[in-house]
């Protein structure tokens, strides 16, 4: 069977979920059998023999829901209808949902029943299919039949290269379609005008709002620069987009292109009139810009930080204000997970002692700048507003997605002597993926693993011929607020003494009703007002003056810098040891954390362009646009500066054991996004690997268990509830509610406090009470605890630097409901060491005052019971309201993880855990 590509309109880029009354089953029924004839491409088995691995079958993945990320009109018709699905559109869910439950009895050997092997190359008896693209001589595309996952192998670098890119338009040409028009701000001119792409582009669109000649400028500026590999990325690029165009061309004519085309307009299923436009080389840079923005672009906030410290010096004063903001920031917590945690320390965005040029705004004059102009019809509505505050507040927090997870052993703890790695990232969980599955062999590249789909020129995660690698998001500030004095008018501003204009650009959208979209016609114009000191983010006054306040992004105009680091990540001929992996990803400009394993090493390192900035400029806050407060040899017209040299980065070779779930980094290495204290999600691994080094003896299942039982922990449960039970069991408890509450949360502790079912496939929790209890109970009791000490104001102003929960059910939430990624952004630590501190416990990094019942553990305790018999009272349909997935109170549901549809075909939910999306479990039994 040929690969045909699908995948309609988004969820969060819209697939309604039904079609309109025509498309009856006996009609869709019709449709697909005149639509089941396109032209097949013919595919011939051969076999492929592995080429140089040294992870002697050792090495593991898994990508849900599965390899095949298109879909024929047919296909979507069926899978709409019946709910079929194409061939391997998500044969990897089913492994990857089940070890939830299968993980305690998980052994080396039954590692593979929960991932694929991810060994170069496909046994001859597991070939699937064997293709040479557009009937080149110089490469094949073999597939295996279990995960339909593609073996690209070249004998020409260029030929090489446009396997990869014909790969991916057979697997994700939709996906890639969609994401290229959300990087332009374009997509509901696309997709359809619906409120979620109306959002999603409004929250890229801001950060990164490059007209075509930037785009352009960007490409030119990273060939330039990089020599040798400079131009071997231009002419990868090239070779991929040919790839690419190729197969646009070949399922055009033979009309097996996505169904999606024809759902939202593009295509006719009849006539095959339309066009699909083809790729070009800006458009890589467009793709790249948005998956910067989703997981590399720590920083941002400083507005949001200025307000609520304002709040704190009005209710403190001043000094005793700061002091208590200081206390909430956590900007170098003492107790904070590390995952360099040998004591070296990498100081960095450090409070300085006497700030300079800071530019708070005046108490009530902020007012995020508008995005949106001229609104008609179902662009200019009370939902669509509604969309578009929420998605300013998105793309202008510091809380960002962070996600992903590493855990990592040296050989000095393992059964074997080699390292191990289980690591992976969070992106979410979509349909299709926005990552996919790959192997590439060829001239000067050898890998396997996933890539961001239409960026999949080199494997971006995964394993080469003796080394894997992976990252987490590090969230180190690499965007800062500078206030520009106005003059003239609004939209002019001082640049260093001279009255200059701000630069307009705008992107123009509108929209009608198509099959996949029947949102109602509607328009915008997307305005962007743009200064040396990037985009305007807000207005205010400063001391009476008007300002601009503006957000500068080190990656800013450099969006395509990173591929250099990506393409000698894949050189087999360039990483051949944890310092030449550390090389290799210096070159990387966005701001992850990087883990790496072989035989013998494991490596971290901390990537990103970390700007240095003017002595006393403190990088919470917004400073003047002045060239005293500038970054060191900042030169505005290219966007480039000073950066931190290697060496300052956080990193390290041949730690005992290294972890990461978006914690800090290392000690003095302040992040931008709040929340790295006592407790984070980081504990959960730290405390289950540092256990498992201490005994010695890690094997691959020992520490892929290790992962998967943190991924069902509740954070809130397992770190912070003991204390919480303390305050409340320090007398008897008398109210036969709260006791009855209390007995159910500590039976619920001795099980272990997770978040599972009773047996796999249940659909109901095992301690389900105590579960619905503590959701209810959690910000009751927060918002107790700490409101009427704060005042409403500060509380509120802090909530909005961090939301005070993120529970797997909780769509207000960073990352919304149904995501899987959970306990990242909350009041944890807060709460943790508040409790403490009220119990006479030892506090490193306490908060500035006892806070629980105005610091008595009498008044603590009668806040606690009062709260939790209020949370005991509220009936899980009060607790878990329901949405369009889930009836009110069905708490499984409420928990599950949907592969958000951002195409034609649709996937059932799985059971919660809190794990990478791509996952690799590997150890490397040889080097060369």
């Amino acid at each position: 069977m040929p690969r045909r590509t699908p995948r309609s309109t988004p969820a969060r880029l819209r697939t309604p979920g039904r079609f309109p009354g025509f498309l009856k089953t006996a009609s869709v029924c019709a449709l697909i059998a005149g639509l089941l004839s396109p032209i097949t491409q013919v595919a011939a088995a051969a076999e492929v023999t592995a080429a140089n691995d040294y992870c002697g079958g050792q090495c593991s993945d898994i990508l849900p829901p599965g390899e095949n990320g298109n879909a024929t009109l047919a296909q979507i018709l069926l899978n709409q209808a019946f709910g079929t699905q194409p061939e391997h559109a998500e044969d990897q869910l089913g492994p990857y949902g089940n070890l939830a439950k299968g993980y305690p009895t998980l052994t080396n050997a039954t590692i593979n029943t929960f991932f694929n092997d991810a060994s170069f190359g496909v046994a001859s008896d597991q070939v699937a299919s064997t293709l040479s693209p557009a009937g080149r001589s110089d490469v094949t595309i073999v597939r295996d039949k279990k995960t339909g996952v593609p073996h690209i192998t070249g004998t020409t670098r260029y030929g090489t290269e446009f396997g990869a890119g014909y790969a991916a338009a057979q697997d994700r040409l939709w996906l890639m379609d969609v994401f290229r028009h959300v990087g332009r701000g374009q997509l509901t001119a696309f997709a359809g005008g619906d409120p979620s792409n109306q959002g999603l582009e409004q929250q890229f669109w801001r950060n990164a709002p490059y007209t075509e000649a930037d785009l352009q400028a960007q490409i030119d500026n990273a060939v330039a620069k990089n020599g040798t590999r400079g131009q071997q990325a231009l002419a990868d690029a090239n070779a991929y987009l040919a790839g690419i165009n190729a197969y646009i061309d070949a399922s055009d004519s033979g009309r097996y292109f996505p169904g999606e085309y024809v759902l939202t307009g593009h295509k006719d299923s009849v006539t095959n009139a339309g066009t699909i436009d083809r790729f070009k080389i800006t458009d890589l840079v467009a793709l790249a810009s948005v998956i910067g923005a989703l997981f590399g672009s720590g920083g941002g906030g400083e507005v949001n930080n200025a307000v609520s410290l304002l709040a704190a010096q009005e209710k403190y004063g001043v000094q005793q204000g700061t002091q208590v903001w200081e206390a909430f920031r956590e900007r170098n917590d003492p107790e904070a997970v590390l995952t360099v945690h040998n004591g070296q320390s990498f100081p960095y965005a450090a409070k300085p002692a006497t700030p300079q040029g800071e530019a708070l705004p005046d108490t009530g004059s902020v007012a995020a700048q508008p995005l949106v102009y001229d609104a008609t019809g179902t662009g200019g509505d009370a939902t669509a507003s509604a969309t578009s505050a929420t998605a300013t507040a998105t793309a202008l927090s510091s809380a960002r997605r962070g996600m992903s997870n590493a855990l990592v052993v040296s050989g000095q703890a393992t059964a074997s002597g080699h390292p191990i790695a289980v690591f992976g990232p969070q992106t979410g969980y979509f349909a299709p993926q926005l990552l996919m599955l790959q192997e590439i062999q060829g001239p000067g590249i050898s890998a396997r693993g996933a890539s961001f789909a239409g960026l999949s020129m080199y494997v971006e995660l995964g394993r080469g011929q003796d080394y894997a690698w992976s990252a987490t998001t590090s969230g180190q500030d690499i965007i800062d607020s500078y206030a520009v004095e106005l003059c003239q008018d609004d939209y002019h501003y001082l640049y260093h003494g001279t009255c200059t204009a701000m630069d307009v650009v705008e992107q123009k959208n509108a929209w009608k009703p198509t099959t996949a979209d029947a949102t109602a016609a509607g328009s915008y114009t997307m305005r962007v007002y743009r200064t040396k000191y990037g985009p305007v983010e807000y207005r205010a006054t400063v001391g009476g003056k008007k300002v601009a306040y503006t957000t500068l992004r080190s990656s800013y105009m450099h969006e395509a810098d990173s591929i250099i680091g990506f393409q000698m990540l894949n050189d087999p001929d360039y990483v051949k040891s944890p310092q030449t992996f550390q090389s290799a990803v210096q070159h990387i400009n966005y701001t992850f954390n990087w883990f790496y394993a072989d035989s013998t090493h494991t490596a971290y390192y901390n990537s990103g362009d970390n700007p240095v900035r003017a002595s006393g400029v403190d990088a919470e806050f917004p400073v003047w646009a002045q060239a005293a407060y500038e970054w060191k040899n900042w030169v505005p017209a290219t966007n480039t500066a000073d950066y931190t040299p290697a060496s300052a980065h956080p990193n390290s070779i041949d730690q005992d054991y290294y972890i990461s779930w978006n914690n800090k980094q290392a000690k003095d290495y302040s992040t931008a996004s709040w929340g790295d204290g006592s407790v984070h999600r980081g504990n959960l691994l730290e405390d289950r690997v540092k256990k498992l080094v201490a005994a010695g003896g890690v094997t691959r299942a020992s520490l892929t268990k290790a992962m998967a039982d943190a991924a069902l922990a509740d954070l809130r449960a397992e770190d912070v509830l003991p204390d919480l039970l303390k305050v409340v069991n320090s007398s008897t408890v008398t109210d036969s509610t709260a006791a009855a509450a209390v007995t159910k949360l500590q039976a619920w502790l001795t099980a272990g406090g997770k978040r599972t079912e009773t047996t796999a496939g249940s659909k109901t929790y095992a301690d389900a009470d105590a579960v619905r209890i503590l959701d209810a109970w959690w910000p009751l009791l927060v918002k107790a605890e700490f409101e009427p000490g704060l005042g409403t104001g500060l509380y509120t102003a802090l909530t909005a630097n961090l939301p005070i929960d993120e529970t797997p059910s909780a769509a207000h939430g960073p990352t919304g409901a149904h995501a899987g990624s959970s306990f990242q952004f909350g009041w944890w630590s807060y709460v943790d060491k508040d409790i403490r501190a009220v119990l006479g416990e030892t506090v490193q990094g306490a908060l500035t005052q006892k806070y629980c019942g105005g610091g008595t553990l009498t008044g603590c305790r009668d806040i606690l019971i009062s709260t939790l018999k209020e949370a005991a009272g509220r009936t899980a349909a009060q607790v878990y309201p329901g949405d369009t997935l889930c009836a009110a109170g069905n708490q499984w549901c409420a928990d599950s993880i949907v592969q958000r549809t951002l195409g034609g075909i649709k996937h059932g939910n799985i059971s919660w855990q809190n794990r990478p999306t791509f996952q690799q479990v590997v150890e490397f039994t040889s080097h060369r």
